[in-house]
């Protein structure tokens, strides 16, 4: 069901970074942008041979991606990105894993689940941009942003149960939050693919847009909704988003002596639009 792979190992577009040390060399790694977009990090998925499959290296790439972005106080919107055409990831990487013994397997679900929640507790905004497949832990990871932004003709599902499995890092308490339960349910049991469209239609994306001849219209229109959130966002108003009312009602509080909060009220009643500094 995929489209043709690349050549193996291929090259990541070469980018412009305006971090001080280099990203790291393997098949993810972060990027934060520079003119137009800067405050906006991107997570570059590049592991064509696999699919951009999720294999042990991979997911300690991604790890240690996310712990750079975490201390990036310039960061304020990441956007996850796969830079290969036609695929966002296609999930764990089910050859890898046939080679664990049982434990191996579920320490490394475990790990999994582990990911996700990192990238679900990063405290700026996330965004995926899903301009192919995104099956099992790949819609995971996708489940586990703030927003996803999805190509019409981009391919989504949990199909675990087509391999004698289950979501297993995080899926089944992530989707029904997106799409009800009974809609959650029938696509876990079915294991069913759809396309951006149907996404959309019901909950599972914010926006589906028609792909265009470069294969990145879900990309094109992530950095575009990024830019949009970016002079709003204040970090702390994430994390009290993150919490149950308990949590919410302490952040807020602390919020009080917020340096954003203060801007905001300053930029009202100045009639000018506030600039955010995430303090």
């Amino acid at each position: 069901p995929f489209p043709p792979l690349p050549p193996h190992g291929a090259a990541p577009r070469p980018r412009p970074l305006s971090a001080p040390f280099p990203p790291p060399a393997g098949a993810a790694r972060r990027h934060v942008m520079a003119g137009a977009g800067p405050g906006i990090a991107e997570i570059l998925m590049n592991r064509p041979h696999a699919r951009n499959s999720l294999g042990k290296v991979f997911v300690n790439e991604l790890f240690s991606a996310l712990e750079q972005l975490r201390f990036d106080e310039k960061v304020r919107v990441v956007v996850f990105k796969s830079e290969v055409k036609g695929i966002f990831c296609a999930g764990a990487d089910l050859k890898e894993r046939a080679q664990m013994d049982d434990a191996e397997v579920g320490h490394f679900v475990k790990r999994l689940r582990n990911l996700m929640d990192e990238i679900a507790a990063l405290p700026v905004p996330t965004i995926a941009a899903i301009d192919g497949y995104a099956l099992g832990g790949g819609l995971e990871m996708a489940l586990a942003c703030d927003l996803r932004v999805a190509a019409s003709s981009a391919k989504m599902g949990l199909i675990e149960t087509t391999r004698g499995l289950l979501p297993g890092a995080g899926g089944t308490q992530r989707l029904p939050r997106c799409v009800g339960v009974g809609l959650a349910k029938e696509l876990i049991f079915t294991g069913r693919q759809i396309d951006g469209q149907e996404a959309f239609s019901m909950g599972l994306v914010n926006h589906a847009v028609p792909q265009n001849e470069e294969g990145d219209a879900a990309y094109q229109r992530a950095l575009t909704l990024a830019k949009e959130i970016l002079p709003q966002v204040s970090i702390l108003f994430v994390l009290s988003m993150q919490r149950n009312h308990y949590f919410q009602i302490n952040w807020y509080l602390k919020m009080i002596l917020n340096l954003d909060r203060q801007e905001g009220m300053a930029a009202f009643k100045e009639k000018r639009p506030p600039r955010f500094i995430g303090k």
